[in-house]
């Protein structure tokens, strides 16, 4: 969805959203190296600050479709999770200036409970 090569360089950040102890939501975000100047630049020291936040305050970001699924019991994400599977997921792209970031948001069993 970002157009990168396999091996590019890429800006990670993944969080867990929490309630309370339960975890509900593990989000993804990968940013090319490249983008992390200009409109992005500010990304890489959002420390514990929420994505979200600068992604919706700014009205020059534009968000592409969202894109839904199951992911099965095989995924690989689902190894780094530690969960047997299936969960449902999206993610969209947010594109400001040309530069793209990926954000895939991961429902985790404890999102029922809320």
């Amino acid at each position: 969805m970002l157009g990168l090569r396999r091996g590019a360089a890429a800006w990670i950040r993944e969080v867990w959203l929490h309630d309370g102890d339960t975890q509900v939501v593990f989000a993804r975000s990968v940013l090319p190296r490249n983008s992390l100047r200009g409109a992005w630049r500010t990304l890489g020291r959002l420390g514990s600050r929420p994505l979200g936040a600068v992604l919706f305050a700014d009205a020059r970001v534009m968000r592409r479709p969202l894109a839904f699924c199951k992911l099965g019991h095989r995924h690989p994400l689902l190894k780094n999770l530690a969960q047997s599977g299936p969960l449902w997921t999206r993610r969209s792209v947010f594109v400001r200036d040309g530069r793209r970031i990926l954000v895939t948001e991961v429902f985790l069993p404890g999102v029922l409970t809320l």
